[in-house]
């Protein structure tokens, strides 16, 4: 029987007092992610295979997708989750939307955290929106 218990995708967004251009490159470089979110070894190549060094070790990821200056998506870790960054052009500022995806029945159990999905849902929606937020304050500098 189907279950009706996923677990809603993550969105969160933020608007940065900053050209689209500015937010791109600090959203799609290494340099750039380590910035704001975690360590990695990413290139901005559709298939490239990288690593992001989250606090349970490193998690293999694999970029879906590239749409430059307006969208960046990656699969993350093992468990089917998908991140997607998607900035919108609102002249001398920038819309910016994560969504994080791919959960599974709120009572599965994420492997590498050992919790639940709904649990981590939780903690990690938290922590995008801290992580945006300090998107948006190394953008703005």
């Amino acid at each position: 029987m189907e279950s009706n218990n996923k677990v809603k995708d993550i969105k969160q967004t933020v608007i940065i007092e900053a050209p689209i251009q500015k937010v791109w490159e600090t959203v799609s470089t290494s340099e750039g992610i380590a910035e704001w979110f975690m360590p990695n070894d990413f290139e901005p190549k559709v298939g490239y295979e990288f690593h992001l060094q989250s606090p349970y070790g490193p998690s293999p990821c694999k970029v879906l997708e590239i749409e430059e200056p307006y969208r960046i998506s990656f699969s993350w870790d093992t468990d089917g989750w998908f991140v997607t960054f998607t900035l919108k052009d609102l002249g001398d500022k920038t819309e910016f939307t994560v969504i994080h995806g791919g959960w599974k029945d709120a009572d599965s159990i994420v492997p590498k955290a050992g919790e639940k999905a709904s649990i981590i849902r939780d903690r990690m929606n938290q922590g995008w929106a801290g992580i945006s937020e300090k998107l948006r304050k190394v953008v703005e500098g």
